[in-house]
Formats: C-alpha cells, structure tokens, sequence
C-alpha cells in the first residue's frame, strides 16, 4: 500500500500561523534565526531557496501554497533545481500566491508571500544562503523599510520577528560592573593614559623582582614563592585555553583569583568559630574534616555566586564556561593562599604535575602505596561551576543533576584528605561513593570533560543568535562538513517515528541533532582562529583588538541567546559591536565578504552523614586542605619574624597580590615602530604600558605573528 502524501494543510498548520505568517512557536523550537526581507519574485530568489536546500545538505524541498483553498492539495517534493520549482510555481496559474518552501523535517522554510514580502527561518547558514552572511543588518534594513513605509503587513511583520527597534521592550540600565568598565574606558582615552600605563608596567616588573628576591632578603622564607604563582597561572592558562568560548578576559580570572586569595582569612576565622561553638578543638577530627571542608567548598563559590549582586547585566552574557572558569579562579587563589603560607612558614612546593597542578597526593609511610588524592582546590571548585554553568545554561532539568554530583565529588575528595591526615577515615559508604566517582584521580579528566560539553553548549546557542551578533569576518570554514552533518541530521529526523515513548523519542533527536553541534563547534573555532592567525600576521594591535572583538561578540551573542526573547542589554551597544566588527575585516582584507558589508538575497548540599570519619591506625604524611591551619601558620610565622623581615612580608604579598589583579590584560596602546626607532627614549614609557609581566606572552604572540607568510591571508576567503 503506497503511503498517502501530505497535504498542504498538515505542512502549513506544522510551520505556518497563517497564509503569510510563520507560526512563533515553531520559530522558538531548536532557536531558529528568522529574517523578513523584501525581494521581487524572480530566478535569483529561486536560486537562493535551491542554495539554502543545499546548505541543509538534502536532496528534495517540500512545496506547498499556504492559502486556505489549498489546504486539501497534496504537498509536492521538488529536487533541488531552481527550474523545477520555477516550472511548479508557474503551473499554479498567472496570479501570484502566497506558498511555503520547507524542509523535510521541518527545521528550516521559507515563506514567499504573493507580494515581495519574504521570511526565511531555519539555522543561520540556511538563512544567510537567502538574506547574506550579515543577518542582522538584514534584519535592520527591512525594520527601516516597515518603519518608513508605515504598510501594515511590514510592520506586523517587524514586529512579529522581533527586528530592530521593533517587538522589543527597553533595555534594562547598566549595572555596576558596566558602569566601572565604563569608567575605565574613560580613562585609557584620556589624556593621563600613557602614563597610567607606563605606571602599570613598572610597577608590575617591580612586583616581580620582589616575589623573585624575597627569599634571598627573608631568612624566614621556607622555600621559593615564584612556583606558587606559576602553578596558578599554568591551571588558569590551560583552562582558558580549552573554554574556547569564554567571554571572560584572562585578567578578569586572575582577579578573581585575588578575591579567592583574601577568602582564606575570613573562611579560617568562620572555621574556628563553628569548632568554638561545636566545642571541639581547632585540630579534632571534626573541625578538622566536617568544618573545614563545608565551610571551605561553601566559601570558595561566593565569588561566582555573588557576581548577580554586583554585575546582574554581565552574569546574564556569561557563557557556561564561564562559570567553570570564574569558580576555577576563585579556587586557584585559595589554593593559592594556602599554598603560599605553606611555602613561607614551613616549605613546599604547592603541587607538582603539568596537567591542571596544585593537586596532592597521600602516600602511606609504610606501604608507599597512594591512600589518598586531592586534585586541588582549583579543579574541584571549577568542577562544580561546571556542573552549575550546564545547568544554568543548558536549561534542562535534567541538567540540574551535575551540580549536586559534583558538590558531592568534591566533598568528599576533600573529606577524604583531611580524614586520612587527621587520623581517620571515609565511612565505607562514602569510600564507595568516592571510588565510583573517581576516587580523586579521575576529577580533572572529569573537568575537562565538563568544560569540553560546555564549549559545545555555548557554540550552539552562539548559532542561535546570529539575528543580533555581527558575523565573523571572511565565509565560516568547513561547509561541506557542515551540509553533510546537517543532511545526516535530517535523514534521520525523519525516521523517527512520533508515536514511541517520549524518551526514546527524545534520545534519537538528540542523537540525531550531535553531529551538527560538533560541526558547528568546530567550525566556529576554526573561523575564530583563522581570523586570529590572519590578524596575528598584521601586527599586535590588530591581533589584541580581534581577541577583544571575539570575547565581545561571543558574550553579546550569549547575552542574546539567554535572553529567550526578553529585553537584555548589549554591552558594548551591537552599534559599537558591528563597527569594530566592519574595521577588523577591513583590516583583515576581508571587507568585502558577505560577513560584513554585502547581503545576496536582500536589499538592504549536605552530604556530611555519609561521610562519618572513623580513627584509623596510621597517619601518612601530606598537606590538608584546612584555611584554618594554614592561617595559624601564618600567623606564628609573623609573630617570628623581626621588624624589618615583617614589612619585607607585607611588601611581599603586596607584591603577589599587585601580579595577580594588574598588568594581565590584552594591551591596548602599541608603540609605532617608527616612532621607536627614531626616539628610544621618548617611547619607552609606550614600551612599558604593553610589557607589564603579565603582557609579555601577548606581546611575544603578537610579534611573532608579523614571521607568519603571506599564504595565512588565504585561510578565510570574501
């Protein structure tokens, strides 16, 4: 028996709230990009529909008419040959009439309305096949057209699909974190900026000399403290270095690092209350493993979960790396403090490895045998932002599983540690919750892991949002890639029968949908890098722009796809974001591609009683995460020290402190070469605002770019 074929009425009540209207809700499954643009009804709109096809890697498009006296005409699949769909529309008589041009699953249609009024909608290289590469300059030209023509169809229209300056409620004030950027921004334009920068430098070379020279002028100095600020910069580095969709500066890391830094004083002194009030000595096993680490897994996330009250506009454009990121520095820096007190009073190197440092490990005296494994407060606080960063991000619910997974991970990792050292031991329930977690070994795998689905996440809704961000400069790379993972998709969306259980129905879309979001992930970090090696060959200044441009760019775009349609506030304006997006491939030599200036188509937890700790027979020898000790060390260790050693200490940790939150960022204001040349001395200043400590690798990036040969100029094409 021959399968009946659909009729236009099942297709259109599927995509279509009306003859000429696509249906809002159909727009808002999968984040579709819808654009309405206005374009005469010939060969080259034809031609762009077959293009857009293509782009969806399929064989056949679904055709029907949208008006209600062809709701019982059976839909027609049309091969992808612009002649073909000619000869079909022209079949239907000499009066033009609304009709609809979808794909086979339905993730992607084009309504072509009898006037010249049409609507693309489907994932955003679909559409760019029909309007450009630039959508949102699409989408504001056809807001200008409704808005100046005043017809009523053009300006339902606008607002239906939510075009520029149209459907859209005010945008919420700046917060106080924009109002300080704001401010900065004010500053490096004034006139004091040169020297403020020159001070920067200075002062940061200064910094360093002394953490470098400390233990030569201290004799209280157990062992060097340059190591220590190295191990937290290497975990920091090579996180961002995978979180390649943060839109969190690495300055803004080290910052927040300093923030988790000063939290060892005040979790220390919260600590020794709850042992006075518990009763307990500070070194019993209680406050030693209970105390400790809930109140330190608790403390070490204020600064991630207090951003909103500070920075409520930038937390809602945090991308979900972001959260691993931010929760990751805040634990470097209290690993960092409690490392560096360690290394001062009693020796010690802070953790040794490659691979994400700072961890430790628990060997027993006798066996040799490994009893315990704490990865370090870096990545078991990164851990849980992670998790939190999926969750909030994702917007699943069953999402909302890996934070409490990861709390318990990394309490327990914790608990672990102190346990051992004090004496005790896991609970054997909570050794085997601990051993099916990893056991302590498995939780910077684990984190990578994390922070690799994360990446995925926001390059898919970075995709989504291409109604408001700027496009990249140069055409994305990869598109036969693309087409076929998207193909693939489709053929198996369509095989999915819709009456299984919601489960397996979900699990097979999902599985089906994988593909394009790897490609789709690849394919935009490939595009970043390309124009990043492309900028690195023009020189530092056009190299530090374009890093700041993609940051900016990723977080708006964030911004956009979070915002699910409420109004949201772009920081920088997506003005200020499209220009510097139109200077950047001018300077790229990509000016002329459709990404910027050219359109096709248009004109225009409380886990503490599993966790019992029991006296053990042996205590082996390690270093415990436990601020409280760690302050009471410090605090000996001063009382040591003689009047001139103590202020060489304060300057000294004034000194950490001045490396960790100045001097890091991209620089911003280059010295011209020649001007270096002829007066030396006069630009030095220039030389030292761009060279602070932490600029040296942006510095070294940049003009070993300048080596790159001419053919990088041919990984992004117009």
């Amino acid at each position: 028996m021959e399968e009946q074929a659909m009729l236009a009425r099942d297709l259109v009540l599927r995509v279509c709230a009306g003859a000429t209207e696509l249906d809002p809700q159909w727009i808002r499954v999968g984040g579709k990009v819808t654009t309405p643009f206005l374009v005469p009804r010939d060969r080259n709109l034809v031609r762009a529909v077959i293009a857009a096809g293509r782009s969806m890697g399929v064989e056949r498009l679904l055709v029907c008419r949208t008006r209600p006296e062809f709701s019982y005409e059976p839909v027609t699949e049309i091969p992808l040959h612009t002649d073909t769909l000619i000869d079909l529309v022209r079949g239907w008589g000499p009066d033009p009439t609304d009709f609809l041009v979808c794909v086979e699953d339905f993730s992607a249609a084009v309504l072509i309305t009898a006037d010249d009024l049409t609507v693309a909608a489907g994932p955003a290289d679909f559409v760019r096949e029909l309007v450009g590469a630039d959508i949102p300059q699409a989408r504001a030209h056809f807001a200008s057209r409704a808005e100046i023509e005043q017809t009523p169809d053009l300006v339902r229209a606008a607002a239906l699909y939510r075009c520029a300056g149209s459907g859209r409620g005010r945008a919420p004030g700046p917060d106080p974190y924009e109002r300080a950027a704001s401010a900065a921004d004010r500053l490096r334009g004034g006139g004091a900026a040169r020297a403020l920068r020159a001070l920067r430098g200075v002062a940061g070379w200064t910094a360093l000399a002394v953490a470098a020279i400390a233990p030569f002028a201290l004799s209280a100095v157990a062992a060097p403290v340059l190591p220590v600020l190295v191990t937290l910069f290497a975990v920091l580095f090579q996180l961002a270095v995978l979180a390649r969709s943060r839109t969190v500066a690495f300055s803004s890391l080290l910052r927040v690092a300093a923030l988790g830094a000063l939290l060892l004083v005040p979790l220390a002194l919260v600590e020794r209350a709850v042992a006075g009030a518990l009763g307990a000595d500070t070194y019993d096993v209680v406050p030693y493993t209970y105390v400790a680490v809930t109140v330190e897994e608790a403390g070490k996330l204020l600064p991630l979960l207090l951003l909103p009250l500070v920075a409520l506009r930038r937390a809602r454009r945090l991308a979900a790396v972001d959260f691993a990121l931010l929760a990751a520095a805040s634990g470097a820096g209290f690993q960092l403090a409690e490392h560096l007190v360690t290394a001062l009073a009693v020796g010690g190197s802070g953790g040794g490895g490659w691979f994400l440092p700072g961890g430790s490990e628990v060997m027993d005296r006798e066996t040799g045998e490994m009893v315990a494994a704490f990865s370090g407060h870096a990545v078991t606080t990164g851990l849980v932002g992670a998790a939190i960063g999926l969750a909030v991000v994702g917007r699943g619910r069953r999402l909302w599983a890996l934070p409490p997974l990861a709390v318990l991970l990394a309490f327990l990792e914790h608990l672990n540690l102190n346990a051992i050292l004090a004496g005790a031991e896991l609970h054997p329930a909570s050794g085997a919750v601990l051993g099916v977690l990893g056991g302590g070994v498995l939780t910077p795998f684990l984190l990578v892991v994390l922070v690799l689905c994360a990446v995925a996440l926001d390059y898919r809704l970075i995709a989504t949002a291409a109604e408001s961000t700027p496009p990249l400069p140069g055409l994305p790379p990869l598109a036969g890639l693309r087409r076929r993972a998207r193909g693939r998709a489709v053929a198996m969306r369509v095989r999915v029968p819709g009456d299984i259980a919601p489960g397996f129905r979900r699990a097979a879309l999902a599985w089906a949908e994988l593909p394009v979001t790897l490609t789709t992930t690849l394919a935009m970090i490939v595009h970043e890098l390309a124009a990043c090696t492309i900028a690195a060959r023009r020189g530092p200044a056009t190299l530090g722009d374009t890093w700041r441009f993609l940051r900016r760019r990723r977080a708006n775009a964030m911004g956009e796809a979070r915002s699910a349609g409420r109004p949201w506030r772009h920081y920088p304006s997506q003005q200020d974001l499209t220009r510097t997006a139109r200077d950047l491939a001018r300077r790229l030599g990509l000016a002329a591609t459709g990404g910027v200036t050219a359109m096709t188509g248009a004109a225009a937890l409380a886990v503490s009683g599993v966790a019992a700790p029991v006296v053990a027979p042996r205590t082996p020898a390690g270093e415990p995460g436990y601020a409280l000790l760690a302050l009471e060390r410090s605090q000996t260790w001063f009382a040591g020290l003689s009047a001139f050693d103590a202020v060489w200490a304060g300057v000294l940790l004034a000194a950490v402190l001045l490396l960790l939150v100045s001097g890091n960022g991209v620089p911003r204001a280059h010295p011209h070469m020649r001007d270096f040349l002829r007066s030396p001395t006069a630009n030095s200043g220039a030389v030292l605002g761009m060279l602070a400590p932490g600029q040296v690798v942006y510095a070294v990036v940049g003009l070993g770019g300048l080596l790159l040969p001419r053919s990088v100029d041919r990984l992004l094409v117009r």
